[in-house]
């Protein structure tokens, strides 16, 4: 790989570029976005080497990998436009959160040499090249999604690069990929959204709900601050598997609310409370997720040897007692690379006061 371009440079396009940048000093980088002042800003940086006025033929035929940063329904359209430019062997890829649209259309276009679908489930709050890292994708998983079984060199390229960035590569099926972010990712936004919108239109003229919401209701809702117009394109873009999971879920809700009111004597809050704690515990020891309502917080840090050591050092010397300590693999609502849980709240902000000192970025 010597000559890789961007078309769509925010977020996402920025980090690889950076991360790819940091492994591979003589790599060739171009990337093509609207917003011409941030690729200005990553050529100043010393990341790209060529800003593209358009994605023409010319400069695409140099590349040897193409990733589609753009918005999941524009990364559709630029299919069509892009594939015929691509010299042979090289690969073309997308970053979107969702797979199907986009897999099924490189199908249609009869792109199974070239194109594999590509999901890096890591992300942030903020949005634009000026948030990117060349960390950002550090033990954070990188799906994956073939269109066909005939070109297997395809996924051990992306795989290739996954690995460049410190990513963990997880290969699937586009259409299971879209049916298991719909349900652990599209919709906790739309519940976390709508729940917000929820109380914001339930609280009283002195916004006592807003003044104790705290805890608990911060953590599960978090992820409604992500960017508005880019969730509307991820949801629609999903819609048949999101639509699925939400009317499940939805049937849930009205058998809960017969529950409570006397209509529904087979169900079991105890229950609902026991299974759901056994089953996000085990979610836990294994994954460190988004959406923990205990005393913590997460760091975003370099994975660098002795860096997790050094956290722990300075919190010890200042008698700060951690519960839990470990990586977030999943990362695309925003949430650091490393997740830190304490015993007590009192804990938790004493340790946000010292690590502030230290310069970390950290993100409650």
């Amino acid at each position: 790989m010597k000559t890789i371009a961007f078309i769509g440079f925010g977020l996402i396009g920025g980090s690889i570029a950076k991360g790819l940048r940091k492994k591979d000093p003589e790599l060739r980088i171009m990337a093509f976005s609207k917003n011409r002042s941030e690729l200005e800003l990553s050529q100043e940086e010393g990341i790209l080497n060529l800003i593209l006025d358009q994605p023409d033929a010319e400069h695409i035929a140099d590349c040897d990998f193409v990733f589609l940063c753009a918005p999941v329904r524009d990364n559709v359209l630029l299919l069509e436009k892009l594939a015929p430019l691509l010299k042979e062997g090289a690969v073309l890829t997308d970053v979107g959160s969702t797979k199907t649209e986009i897999c099924e259309r490189a199908i249609e276009l009869r792109l199974s040499h070239c194109f594999i679908g590509g999901h890096p489930m890591a992300g942030s709050e903020q949005s634009g090249y000026r948030a990117s890292t060349d960390y950002l994708f550090s033990n954070a998983y990188y799906i994956l999604c073939p269109i066909s079984e005939d070109h297997p060199e395809l996924g051990e390229k992306l795989r290739a690069v996954s690995s460049l960035l410190s990513a963990i590569p997880i290969l699937s099926d586009f259409r299971e990929h879209d049916r298991a972010v719909a349900a652990v990712s599209h919709l906790p936004h739309l519940i976390a959204s709508s729940l917000v919108n929820l109380v914001r239109e339930s609280d009283d003229e002195k916004k006592l709900m807003m003044r104790i919401a705290a805890g608990g209701f911060r953590d599960i809702t978090r992820i409604a601050s992500s960017s508005p117009p880019l969730w509307e394109q991820i949801c629609e873009s999903n819609a048949g598997p999101l639509s699925e999971v939400l009317d499940r879920y939805i049937l849930s809700l009205s058998a809960l609310s017969l529950h409570l009111k006397g209509e529904r004597r087979d169900l079991s809050l105890l229950s609902l409370f026991e299974s759901s704690r056994s089953y996000r515990d085990a979610l836990s020891s294994q994954n460190r997720g988004a959406l923990s309502p205990d005393y913590s917080f997460s760091v975003d840090i370099e994975d660098e040897v002795g860096a997790i050591s050094t956290i722990s050092v300075i919190l010890a010397s200042k008698g700060i007692s951690i519960k839990n300590i470990g990586i977030n693999n999943a990362r695309d609502h925003g949430e650091g690379a490393l997740r830190i849980s304490f015993y007590e709240e009192e804990a938790m902000e004493k340790a946000l006061t010292v690590l502030e000192r230290y310069r970390y970025d950290l993100r409650k």
